[in-house]
Formats: structure tokens, C-alpha cells, sequence
């Protein structure tokens, strides 16, 4: 039998497409540099992955090679593919061909994508309308980031990073906000803009686009639109909403606005979100440590995301002591957002910084987290110290007790501190 071959199986969103073929019984096989919990979760599902790229992965019997765009042209599987003739699709572009067909609703922003795609998911299935849903994270409820329904909706985030969100047609887009990220891509705000305004403008006259029109990164977006247009901001239910912090609120406001549109009584909409446990690294609480300090794991990268997760911290334990453990990703963005790192723990008691995280870059010696602890330090009246060992924090810890919070964030690998300090 032909098989489907993954390469950066391990990926969030190239994970949620391998799921989607491994439960509708296709031969799956995969690569990836590194085991991890999406990638065992796979196996288990019958999918075979082998940790170690090499042109030999890919054979005559490949009928499709799926990857992600975090690869370069020259990896060896996708040379390989090409040599033989294999359709490759990125993630992105066989999104679009999986939602070409569904009544697709979309979420895309700098900021909430994921936690907004969660939460319209959870209303839309417990009002019994079905979708199948990819989110860029595991959703808490189904420790999954793909859904298999059998509606015609289909929820799924779209990420602006190189202009991949341009692959699908939605039929209800949510834009959470428009912020300056992906700086190593992009030139500016304005280029960010006009790859906005390039999918809204596909937007017809039946179509959604749900989001805040008057806020000033977004007003140039919408400018003359012919899609129907719906303010979220102008919902005001937050106050039946229990939710903790701003930005959930407004992510809550943007769920309930898509769930009106498909008319979904207010009533299901609020008790749906009233019982919204969050996703995996969205402020999850990973539980105590052994003197009962509590430990959550976020993914905020972003300085406008480092912000509102310490708000929303210090709004739950306003009399506590917060610590925050913060890895910058990526020496980009690091730097493009330097001046704003220095303001951005004004809600914690201490910062522990970890070195920054490369990922796809190359080593930049022009900025470290070294820098980032003397811009933060220049503002901030706490300890603000930087560790080169993720275990050198987590000994620092060892005496934080009932009267402390510890928000480990960033989209790197930090999350691995949870097992040195649990």
C-alpha cells in the first residue's frame, strides 16, 4: 500500500494532519530530529517514526510528502521526493487543500490565535454542531491538537508567518490583533499589514471577518471590505465570563462573536466557556512543588504576551510573590523587541532569565539573555538574574514555598524545567 510521509512529524501543525490520516486508516510515516509527547502519541496511533532524516525515508511507495516549512530546501527526504517525481506539500499549502471543501472558520492574530481556535472548538461541539478542528497546541479536554468531525465546519488557526494563512479561503475569519512579530520575515508592521489585507480581500460578500475594526494595526486591514464585518470588542459579556486576564476576555469576546454567527444560543455559548480549561502551555497550572509553590507553563514569547500573562498572574495572586522564568526564542525577535523585554515583567517579583532559545537561526552574538537582564534590571526593583542551566534556576527554587508563583514562558524548550522543579 502507498503511504504518507512527514517530515517534521513532531510539529504541532504537521502532527495535527498526521493524526488526521492515521485515523482515517492511511499509512503514515514521519522523521524528525527529536521523540517528544506528539510524537509518541503518534506512534501509538500506528504511526511510524524514524528520528533520524535521511534520503532512504522516501521510497517509490510514498504516494504524498507532507512537511514543515521549518525545513530547508536542501533536506535530504524532500530532494528526495522531488528526484521521484513525489507530490510535496508544505503544512500550510495542504491545509488549504484539506479545507478547500468545509466551511472553514479561521484564526489568525500575533497574539491568542491558539487559545481563541480552542475555544470556539469547545462551544461549537458542546452545541453538537461537530467540526473538525486543528489548533496549534493540545487541546486540554482531548489532549489532542486535531478533532475529527463529521460537520461541514472546520476551526482551524492560520498562522501569518510567511504569508502561510494565504493558502486557505475562510468562510468566517477571526483576527485576534495585529502586532510587530516575525521580524525575521517580515520588514515592518506595514508588511504584516498587507498580508492581512491580501486575505481579507478575498473575503466575500457572504463571508465573516470577525475582529476589532478600530484598532489602529488592524482599521488599515478593513478598509473598504465587502465581507460582512462583526466588532468583538463591542460584546459585552465578559462579566458572565470567568475567566482570568484581558486578553482571555477579548479571546472569549472574539469565540462567542464566531458562535453567533453560527447561531449558538448565548446561553451555551457562556456555559461552554465558564467550563474552557485552556491548552497545553497556555498558562497551564503543572501543579506544586515540595514546599507548595505553584508552577504554571506558558507559551509567551511575545513582550505584549510576557505582559498580559503577569497581569493576568498578579490579578489571580495579587498578594503572592511571582517569579518569572523567561527564555527569549529566537535572537530576531530578541533583539527587534529588546527596549520592550526591559518593561515587560513589571508584574513579577523576580526574573530568571535562560539563554535564548535559536531554533531556526544561527548564532547572533550581537544580542544574549545576558543583554535582555541588564534591560530589565534598568526598570525593575526585583532580582533579575540570568542562569546559563536551566538546573541552576531550578536549585534557586528549591525555597520557594506556599507564598510563591512560579510562570515559567517562552516557546522554546524551557517547558522542561516543570520535571526539575516538580
Amino acid at each position: 500500500m502507498k503511504r504518507f510521509h512527514f517530515i517534521g512529524i513532531g510539529g504541532i501543525g504537521v502532527s495535527a494532519i498526521a493524526r488526521m490520516f492515521l485515523l482515517e486508516g492511511k499509512i503514515v510515516t514521519g522523521s524528525d530530529l527529536s521523540k517528544s509527547i506528539i510524537t509518541s502519541e503518534l506512534e501509538k496511533l500506528g504511526a511510524k517514526i524514524l528520528y533520524t532524516p535521511q534520503a532512504s525515508n522516501i521510497s517509490q511507495d510514498t504516494e504524498l510528502v507532507i512537511y514543515t516549512p521549518a525545513i530547508s530546501e536542501n533536506n535530504p527526504e524532500l530532494m528526495r521526493a522531488k528526484e521521484l517525481g513525489i507530490p510535496a506539500y508544505s503544512y500550510p499549502e495542504m491545509l488549504g487543500i484539506i479545507t478547500k471543501e468545509k466551511y472553514t472558520i479561521a484564526v489568525s492574530g500575533t497574539h491568542g490565535k491558539t487559545t481563541t481556535t480552542a475555544m470556539i472548538a469547545k462551544i461549537l461541539i458542546d452545541a453538537e454542531l461537530d467540526p473538525t478542528v486543528i489548533v496549534g497546541s493540545l487541546l486540554s479536554d482531548e489532549k489532542s491538537n486535531f478533532i475529527a468531525g463529521k460537520s461541514k465546519y472546520f476551526v482551524v488557526e492560520a498562522c501569518e508567518y510567511k504569508r502561510a494563512f494565504l493558502n486557505i479561503k475562510p468562510n468566517i475569519w477571526v483576527i485576534t490583533n495585529i502586532d510587530a512579530d516575525h521580524l525575521d520575515y517580515y520588514k515592518d508592521i506595514t508588511d504584516i499589514q498587507s498580508a492581512f489585507r491580501e486575505l481579507a480581500e478575498r473575503l466575500g460578500t457572504e463571508d465573516h471577518l470577525v475582529c476589532a475594526p478600530n484598532d489602529k494595526n488592524i482599521a488599515p486591514v478593513v478598509e473598504n471590505l465587502s465581507c460582512k464585518i462583526h466588532d468583538y470588542s463591542l460584546i459585552k459579556k465578559g462579566g458572565e465570563i470567568n475567566l482570568a486576564g484581558e486578553h482571555n476576555k477579548k479571546n472569549a469576546r472574539a469565540a462567542f462573536t464566531v458562535a453567533s454567527i453560527l447561531g449558538v444560543s448565548e446561553e451555551k455559548i457562556i456555559n461552554s466557556l465558564n467550563t474552557f480549561k485552556g491548552t497545553w502551555r497556555r498558562f497551564e497550572f503543572k501543579g506544586k512543588t515540595a514546599r507548595g509553590a505553584m508552577v504554571y507553563n506558558d507559551y509567551a514569547h511575545h513582550p505584549t504576551e510576557v505582559i498580559a500573562t503577569l497581569a493576568m498572574t498578579r490579578e489571580m495572586f495579587p498578594q503572592k510573590k511571582i517569579t518569572a522564568i523567561f527564555q527569549p526564542h529566537l535572537y530576531s525577535r530578541t533583539k527587534d523587541h529588546l527596549e520592550h523585554f526591559a518593561e515587560a515583567f513589571k508584574d513579577a517579583d523576580n526574573v530568571f532569565l535562560a539563554p535564548i532559545y535559536a531554533a531556526r537561526e544561527p548564532f547572533d552574538a550581537s544580542i544574549s539573555s545576558e543583554i535582555v537582564a541588564e534591560k530589565v534590571l534598568s526598570s525593575h526593583k526585583g532580582n533579575v538574574i540570568f542562569y546559563e542551566k536551566f538546573e541552576d534556576i531550578a536549585k534557586a527554587l528549591a525555597i520557594a514555598g506556599e507564598n510563591d508563583v512560579i510562570v515559567i514562558m517562552g516557546a522554546g524548550d524551557i517547558g522542561s524545567i516543570v520535571d526539575l522543579l516538580l
